[in-house]
């Protein structure tokens, strides 16, 4: 009581902005508070004037989200009184023309929902599905891929049983987004984790789109590539394991989270191991010829 609270507080910017070379404009989406009181600008898609940096306009998803990590522990002395839900947008805007010619920018949020906006009405919003059920780390957590007619989504909705021990049951599904209309036009089911230890179906990790193909690894270590006309499985590798290493380091493969794979001259460069919140370590960085794993 008699403290003084300044705020608002956090609203920060996880990921890269978005240009917008046709409007002049820039985009990023924005984390929840860090404390109280909330402002309208947390959780949301904001528009920046690319010259002068005045802001265009903004588009909240998630209102009255103010959270840091202690709410998670028994002294809640510096967790805000709204308690979250936690719901940050973790990804970058995609900015997409579609085939008709209408432009469109979507992104996924930890609350599991998918949000597309118009960016020539001031950021109306065009239609909002969810995938997931969402949480603190994710719903959808990275990176989507978008082609002219889809985004492409993968599913997080990681869960614990006890302290960062991973539930190998919850979570997981890849999905196709039809950008005109939103409905779901591709999903892949969850894929269970076996008698892996250290392990979740849930996709964390940032897709990526290649004409006709989407990759998505997995908490459990798996990278798998897609089709994108039918989702059918064109290969999967599981990286959890010893490497013999270009530079005489020892290296080991494990869960994949954060980044996902970057595809260059028939390549493809993936991260493995993060063991952040439960999964398998590792410190590798692997390549594979794209259509040859």
């Amino acid at each position: 009581m008699g403290t003084q609270l300044h705020g608002p507080s956090g609203a920060a910017v996880w990921s890269a902005p978005t240009i917008d070379v046709q409007r002049q404009a820039l985009y990023v989406a924005t984390g929840d508070n860090y404390s109280d009181p909330p402002s309208e600008t947390s959780d949301a898609i904001l528009a920046f004037d690319l010259a002068t940096g005045r802001m265009l306009w903004h588009q909240q998803a998630t209102e009255k989200d103010s959270f840091i990590t202690s709410c998670f522990s028994p002294d809640k002395t510096n967790c805000p009184e709204s308690n979250g839900p936690d719901h940050d947008f973790g990804q970058s805007p995609v900015l997409v023309t579609m085939r008709s010619g209408q432009r469109v920018l979507v992104a996924g949020q930890k609350s599991g929902v998918v949000h597309a906006l118009d960016p020539d009405q001031d950021g109306k919003i065009l239609w909002q599905t969810r995938v997931g059920k969402g949480g603190a780390l994710g719903g959808i957590m990275w990176g989507s891929a978008a082609d002219k007619d889809h985004v492409y989504v993968a599913n997080s909705d990681v869960r614990f049983r006890g302290y960062k021990t991973l539930d190998p049951s919850a979570g997981g599904g890849l999905f196709a987004l039809d950008l005109a209309t939103g409905k779901i036009s591709m999903q892949v089911p969850p894929v269970p984790c076996g008698d892996r230890s250290q392990c979740s179906p849930a996709l964390s990790a940032a897709v990526t789109a290649i004409p006709g193909v989407v990759f998505s690894g997995g908490v459990s270590g798996h990278l798998r590539a897609y089709a994108t006309d039918d989702a059918r499985l064109l290969w999967e590798v599981d990286t959890a394991r010893e490497y013999p290493a270009a530079n005489g380091v020892s290296a080991r493969g494990g869960a994949m989270d954060g980044p996902g794979p970057t595809i260059v001259d028939g390549m493809l460069y993936v991260n493995s191991g993060y063991a952040q919140w439960g999964g398998l370590p590792g410190n590798a960085l692997l390549a594979f010829e794209a259509g040859n794993p």
